[in-house]
């Protein structure tokens, strides 16, 4: 007699979440959740950037669209941010924030234009 092969349980899926956030929100809703207007980035920039940085003009390098960086979508959570493009959805720069650093990646941007003082 043969015996039936013996069937794992799936194992349960666990996720970290920040708190304050809804549980019960997955995959686009929860991304949308931690949203925040474009002028959100200004804060962080601040940090680094002696200027306003919400102004200047970052050109997408996904679809070549520009836009001001406070039109950008940006999604910020504890340790820093993504602004994506609101063409195409790339990502124009990611932030991040470190005990010791600020980090500033600007590679999905082929340029970032900043008005001259007068």
């Amino acid at each position: 007699m043969k015996s039936k092969p013996h069937k794992r349980s799936a194992a349960r899926k666990t996720s970290v979440r920040e708190p304050g956030v809804d549980k019960h929100l997955s995959g686009e809703r929860l991304a949308d959740s931690y949203r925040v207007d474009g002028s959100a980035a200004g804060g962080m920039l601040g940090e680094l950037f002696a200027i306003d940085l919400t102004g200047a003009r970052a050109k997408c390098a996904g679809c070549g669209a520009s836009e001001m960086v406070g039109a950008l979508l940006v999604y910020a959570h504890g340790m820093g941010m993504v602004a994506r493009c609101p063409h195409c959805d790339g990502v124009v720069m990611r932030m991040s924030r470190t005990p010791t650093h600020i980090w500033l990646d600007a590679r999905g941007a082929t340029s970032i234009a900043v008005a001259a003082a007068r």
